[in-house]
């Protein structure tokens, strides 16, 4: 075995053992969300950025966010988000930002009077502070990811590595769930989305992370897989996650880390030749059925409960009436509210105040797409049209970014089920503006933006 396999396979026992002791002894998470910023911070200053650090690091924080919101190990609540943005800002000072991502100043521009309003707007007993960190922490962050890697040059093996950062931090949350509900048939009762299977925290959010960690393990079984001995343990940790996120009956995650597979494969498959295809057929066919194999054994442990999930039935298989769970009517309640403010919005975090005064019931918006127009009005559509159309300009240039289309897809669908409430998203979309070379490290790390 290689040296740099056994590197890997030692990192994942590591944080195998990072959610099994944070499991046991539940105060460490709060010693592993210091040190995640600590050693991040000083691993960008003594390199001085000079390989992207400051991407590593603030991919490593994004990653463990999960495992921190279930343990109540953040320093804060929005604590990722500012750690992304501290890392980034931190690599800005080294290598500067992206000369060519004007355009997202111009997003946060038109962020700022719906942030104005809002002051003037929120009701007097609402701490105003924290309804607009909420609601603009965000969109921020993703601006700021955004302009430090808009175009900039890095290498497959590179992005890879980033991938990796994201991913073996979900893997300890995966096994923080393993220990957290061992038993699935002890707690299952219902075609709902459950807490009980989700570490106590949200299914949507948490369903929404496997779904990524099953997306970066299917990938490294195609692009990051050198031996036998190698595939064998990506595959095992995919099919976990793809178990552990079906059985939170969360759907959003678990379809967009799917989605997100098949565009990956289709796009490999359009760029390789022959050989190369048949090779891809082959690891599909395996992908394939260790996927069958996880999902028959998800039904199993369910007593058929999950196929009545995805069939919208409930637990007697009558269909259901509503298959958004009341959430389309917050979406259509702030499209209203952009009709009603078409030019700039209600102001950032007013929805909520509407809508409770209206329905008597407080609930936070679970799709930013509508949560952008309602609380920004046109400036926000103006917006959103720059968040979508500026990736997409990207993906039409030759060889950019083979997971461009893979990320902006989890971006896309993240956003319209699960809000921004998590740094995954916005980090995400940042990365996808990567332009990933097929060269050495040495001469990216030369380039100059």
């Amino acid at each position: 075995m290689k040296k740099e396999e056994i590197n890997y396979i030692i990192l994942l026992l590591i944080h195998v053992g990072i959610g099994f002791m944070v499991y046991l002894l539940p105060i460490l998470a709060k010693l592993y969300g210091f040190l995640g910023l600590f050693i991040g911070m000083y691993y960008v200053i003594q390199s001085k950025n000079r390989n992207h650090e400051c991407l590593y690091a603030a991919a490593y924080l994004v990653g463990s966010e999960l495992l921190l919101r279930m343990t109540n190990g953040n320093i804060t609540y929005e604590f990722s988000k500012y750690g992304v943005m501290i890392f980034i800002f931190m690599g800005m000072l080294y290598t500067g930002f992206s000369k060519k991502g004007y355009i997202y100043w111009l997003f946060i521009i038109l962020l700022i009077p719906g942030v104005i309003l809002s002051t003037f707007s929120l009701n007097f007993d609402t701490d105003i502070r924290k309804a607009i960190a909420f609601n603009i922490s965000g969109p921020i962050c993703l601006a700021l990811t955004a302009l430090y890697t808009y175009r900039r040059a890095i290498t497959l093996q590179q992005f890879n590595n980033l991938m990796l950062a994201l991913g073996l931090p979900i893997v300890s949350a995966m096994i923080y769930l393993i220990f957290y509900t061992p038993n699935i048939r002890d707690v299952i009762t219902g075609t709902a989305s459950t807490y009980a299977t989700s570490g106590g925290f949200g299914p949507n959010q948490v369903a929404t992370y496997l779904g990524l960690g099953m997306f970066v393990f299917f990938s490294r079984v195609i692009l990051e897989s050198k031996s036998k001995i190698i595939v064998i343990i990506n595959l095992i940790i995919a099919f976990n996650f793809f178990y552990r996120g079906m059985v939170t009956f969360s759907r959003g995650g678990m379809v967009t880390g799917l989605l997100m597979f098949g565009i990956l494969l289709l796009s490999l498959y359009f760029k390789t030749n022959g050989v190369g295809k048949l090779k891809l057929g082959l690891i599909i066919i395996i992908i394939g059925a260790v996927m069958v194999g996880a999902w028959s054994y998800t039904s199993f442990q369910t007593g058929g409960l999950i196929n009545k999930r995805y069939a919208n039935q409930d637990a007697a298989g009558r269909e259901k009436e509503n298959k958004f769970t009341g959430r389309e009517m917050i979406a259509l309640s702030e499209i209203d509210m952009f009709f009603d403010n078409p030019i700039l919005g209600v102001g950032v975090g007013k929805g909520v105040e509407i809508r409770k005064e209206k329905s008597g019931v407080f609930v936070l918006s679970h799709d930013e797409i509508t949560r952008m127009m309602a609380e920004h009005g046109s400036l926000g559509v103006l917006g959103l049209l720059i968040l979508i159309l500026t990736p997409m300009a990207l993906y039409f240039e030759k060889g950019y970014n083979i997971y461009l289309l893979c990320l902006l897809s989890f971006w896309f669908l993240t956003i319209n089920h699960a809000a921004m409430r998590t740094a995954v998203s916005a980090f995400v979309y940042g990365i996808a503006l990567l332009n990933v070379k097929l060269m050495p490290d040495k001469s990216i790390s030369k380039q100059q933006n």
